[in-house]
């Protein structure tokens, strides 16, 4: 599987550095007979989606490394890496070419356009916009974030390149020469790109949540593992590259669970979840749920009459209240818009313990991380 995806991606992206290199050379020969400055700004644009293919190539390749002593958790971010020095190369290519075009706009020279030239230049949005929608839909096949990104990228460029084949009509038609404003136009469209492009992937290796679908059908299949499990929770999940995930979370299990069940429990969540998800769990932890006793379910539904008139406190989990010991423990998940979360959490704990003064009230914090 991840071979397949490495081949393809490999494929796809040297394909991009062929078609690029020569849709720039073509341009730069139009481009420099025209005294074009647009052209030129777009040929130099097709140079450095060649360079992004290269890139994408070397981090591909670098992060299908397997894990070593250094690196036990593989080499998968270099994909990242990759994509962010994608989004830097088009970043400078945008600024350097916006530098261009406004000493352009203060320095004008009259474009000379021949007609071969700009039937030429036609063509190559139609080539673009093809090389767009097949690095898009490779890469969302192989899960790509550098082909996505190179494919989105190729379809702003035909954009540019019909710009361009615009000006040159309003030129010969009309007089007028738009070149160094187009020009303009194309670097603030190229910094965007970039930008964008850097947003996305620096956000990654930042670490963001983990998409609601993908945690959804994994507390499924954990409860699919056993009757027993009354739910899951405090699921993490640390990502390692496309598609690499280790993490941990916590079942709640009847309180009669000798260690021995729990030990065989755990195994067998972790393998299932392995096979079915590709996740490899480093650990599975345990809440114990009451099994018996009329007060204990009492102190349950009377706390949650407490936190249901928090908007801000999201679901309590885990909750055990031993009456003979008086104990009361559970979770309580404060969302991130709260104004201030540890406040809610000290009021909610502070009004808990008011309720229950002969008790030892443990209310363990928790972040709306897997939502």
């Amino acid at each position: 599987m991840q071979d397949s995806r490495e081949k393809t991606i490999v494929r796809v992206s040297s394909i991009g550095i062929g078609a690029n290199i020569l849709l720039a050379a073509v341009k730069a020969v139009i481009g420099f007979f025209s005294n074009s400055i647009a052209i030129i700004l777009d040929s130099v644009n097709n140079l450095t989606d060649a360079l992004s293919s290269v890139i994408t190539i070397i981090g591909t390749r670098y992060a299908s490394k397997p894990a070593d002593k250094d690196h036990p958790y593989g080499h998968g971010r270099a994909e990242y890496v990759a994509s962010t020095l994608i989004g830097i190369v088009i970043l400078y290519t945008g600024i350097t070419a916006l530098i261009e075009s406004v000493k352009k706009v203060m320095n004008p020279s009259v474009p000379e356009y021949e007609t071969a030239g700009i039937a030429i230049l036609a063509g190559t949005v139609f080539v673009k916009i093809f090389l767009g929608l097949f690095f898009r839909s490779a890469g969302k096949k192989a899960d790509s974030d550098s082909l996505v990104a190179s494919g989105t990228d190729a379809l702003f460029d035909s954009i540019v390149s019909f710009s361009t084949v615009v000006a040159a009509f309003v030129f010969i038609y009309f007089g007028k020469s738009i070149e160094a404003f187009l020009g303009i136009m194309i670097s603030l469209l190229i910094i965007k790109s970039g930008a964008g492009i850097l947003k996305t992937t620096l956000n990654k290796i930042l670490g963001e949540r983990v998409d609601a679908q993908t945690i959804h059908d994994l507390k499924r299949t954990v409860m699919s593992v056993s009757p027993d499990i009354a739910g899951v929770y405090d699921v993490f999940l640390n990502n390692y590259g496309i598609g690499k995930y280790t993490g941990s979370l916590h079942i709640e299990i009847p309180d009669t669970y000798t260690a021995k069940q729990v030990d065989v429990l755990a195994r067998k969540i972790s393998e299932t979840v392995y096979k079915t998800h590709g996740i490899s769990l480093s650990a599975v932890g345990i809440y114990s749920v009451n099994t018996s006793g009329d007060e204990s379910s009492k102190i349950n539904l009377e706390i949650l009459k407490v936190i249901n008139e928090y908007r801000d406190v999201l679901e309590i989990h885990g909750f055990y209240a031993d009456v003979e010991e008086k104990k009361i423990r559970f979770d309580i998940v404060i969302s991130f818009d709260a104004k201030d979360m540890r406040k809610t959490y000290a009021e909610v704990t502070e009004r808990i313990e008011k309720m229950y003064p002969d008790y030892s009230v443990q209310i363990q914090f928790d972040s709306d991380i897997s939502g």
